[in-house]
């Protein structure tokens, strides 16, 4: 078990609070006035992903979480339960809710290799990949003289999952995604290249 500094609490480091891990998302040393310097954080409970903001001081130290990895294999989901199996041994099967599984599940495709994270042994959420390459399998028609206004539209990805995407989207297209905002950001192939 490490310990950390106040200033040593920076961001991708995870520490435990209250019994609970956390994996700081921002930190920003600095100092108010003639006080003493301090770091204001973004912390993210791994076990409920509620997202708070703590001050450390100067005489603060926090624990180091231990955070263990194990890759594992997205099967299927259904009725709020999301099925994975271990990767080389898909007769080893466990669920995760819909909370837990996080919201950038929704653009897992069947068969996905992710990372699940662990601490004291226990499950406590998943890394996904922050972009995802997923084939567009509803898109409404684009409006002649909409494009001028770079114009946005709701399409549907093979995943199930909806997204905002430009008007040139079609059904059939393969798009990347960023899985952490949930945003379009380019069209890899169209639906009419072989």
């Amino acid at each position: 078990m490490s310990l950390l500094e106040y200033s040593d609490i920076t961001e991708k480091k995870y520490i435990v609070m209250d019994g609970a891990p956390y994996e700081v998302i921002s930190s920003h040393v600095f100092r108010k006035q003639q006080r003493k310097p301090v770091n204001a954080t973004k912390l993210k409970n791994l076990m409920t992903g509620k997202v708070t903001e703590y001050s450390f001081h100067v005489s603060d130290k926090v624990e180091e979480a231990e955070i263990d990895i194990k890759e594992v294999k997205y099967l299927y989901n259904s009725r709020g339960e999301w099925w994975f199996s271990e990767v080389d041994d898909p007769s080893k099967r466990f669920k995760v809710t819909d909370d837990q599984a996080g919201p950038q599940a929704k653009f897992l495709k069947t068969n996905t290799v992710i990372t699940q994270l662990l601490f004291r042994e226990q499950p406590m959420g998943f890394k996904m990949p922050i972009t995802a390459e997923l084939k567009v399998t509803e898109a409404p028609p684009g409006i002649k003289g909409d494009t001028a206004t770079g114009g946005q539209k709701v399409i549907t990805l093979e995943t199930g999952a909806t997204i905002s995407a430009p008007l040139f989207v079609n059904e059939g297209d393969i798009i990347k995604i960023n899985t952490e905002t949930g945003e379009y950001r380019e069209r890899i192939g169209n639906g009419f290249s072989k």
